[in-house]
């Protein structure tokens, strides 16, 4: 692997290494993709500041996500077709968290299945589960991610209608997926890419298949899975979930302070401030521009974690700073993901923890659990 001093550095060896179709459903957003910029843009709009003259040589970045240890405040978020990015890629992902420090959540639309990864790593992960039409499919999922003593269920709460993602539909990877001349030529530049995922323990969707067996491959599955996000799922639905799942319990997908007290009244453990990484409603606010308002709004009830726009440790500092607990990244996962496997993760993860390390000395502090507004200059927003 090329010398890589950041995220951006991962970015670009990913647009190098996966056709660009795969690229592009990480990379991109929704319609005109003004949430998917704002995720970046309100970041660099906050300002840290620069103390001195402060002890910071023993620095500790540990602390706990939804009451369990990890080594910094960070997790991976759930990331769909992960195992197309590279060969078994959320087998990969999960091993990197798990020696690492942090926790892994799998997606129900990933291409390992929860048994493959369950029977790959020795510590749980959590995952994530969608509320589909077939509400017998969910208990199953549900089932498994019991059976696989997954340690936090996600239930993600903003998909019930599925945004306009315009590249993903240009590029043909659209449901169900469309083959071009172009995703030909590009499949082709890439024999390392395709080899590997052709030797890879799956190439459909791992959760999906035993449910759809014989139903005719990705093409159906993914036209399932299009027919099933649940258009009247409502609070009453997520307390059936409770219900149904007697470990931590997480939110995702809250953005609004009246949405994020609802939220808080349910049982749940934690929420995550997320909008799905821009890929659904546009013209919604930054996760990072929404996390105030959640705090407050949600008051202690539960833990609150951010998702959206993690590219570096600065943007890890500025969330706790706003009052999360911890971040959850996505794209740059599957940046380090595409880049290098396993060991681009943890590329990755090794550039956001030494960048945290960096910003809080820097900031005058040498505990992640110390970070409140004060290292914000005027505070940050509000």
């Amino acid at each position: 692997m090329p010398t890589i001093t950041s995220i951006a550095d991962l970015r670009a060896l990913a647009r190098k290494r996966v056709p660009r179709a795969i690229f592009d459903y990480c990379d991109r957003g929704s319609y005109d993709e003004v949430t998917l910029r704002r995720n970046r843009s309100d970041y660099e709009a906050i300002e840290i500041r620069q103390r001195v003259a402060v002890d910071v040589s023993a620095q500790s970045l540990a602390t706990t996500l939804v009451g369990q240890p990890a080594a910094m405040p960070l997790g991976i978020a759930p990331t769909g077709l992960a195992g197309l990015f590279y060969r078994d890629g959320e087998i990969e992902g999960a091993r990197a968290a798990q020696a690492f420090g942090i926790p892994f959540c799998l997606s129900t639309v990933s291409i390992c299945s929860i048994e493959d990864v369950h029977g790959a790593v020795e510590k749980p992960f959590w995952f994530q589960l969608y509320l589909m039409r077939d509400r017998a499919f969910n208990e199953e999922l549900i089932a498994r991610a019991k059976a696989a003593q997954c340690s936090a269920l996600v239930l993600t709460l903003d998909l019930q209608m599925q945004g306009v993602r315009r590249q993903d539909i240009k590029n043909g990877l659209s449901i169900p997926p469309r083959l071009t001349l172009r995703n030909a030529l590009e499949i082709a530049a890439r024999p390392a890419w395709a080899l590997g995922v052709l030797l890879g323990k799956r190439r459909t969707f791992g959760n999906l298949a035993g449910r759809m067996q014989g139903s005719g491959g990705l093409a159906t599955l993914s036209e399932w899975i299009g027919s099933q996000f649940d258009p009247t799922v409502s609070w009453k639905d997520v307390e059936w979930v409770r219900k149904q799942w007697p470990g931590k319990l997480v939110l995702k997908g809250i953005l609004d302070p009246d949405d994020a007290r609802i939220a808080s009244t349910t049982g749940a453990d934690a929420i995550v401030v997320s909008n799905h990484g821009g890929r659904q409603l546009d013209g919604a606010p930054s996760s990072i521009a929404s996390l105030p308002g959640v705090v407050e709004a949600v008051n202690g009830h539960c833990e609150v974690l951010l998702d959206g726009g993690v590219q570096c440790g600065q943007d890890l500092l500025k969330a706790l700073a706003l009052g999360a607990r911890g971040c959850l990244m996505g794209k740059s996962f599957l940046y380090g993901l595409a880049a290098g496997g396993r060991a681009g993760v943890t590329t990755a993860l090794d550039l956001i923890s030494r960048e945290l390390a960096v910003t809080l000395g820097l900031a005058g502090l040498s505990d992640v659990r110390q970070v409140d507004r004060s290292i914000l200059v005027g505070g940050g927003p509000r």
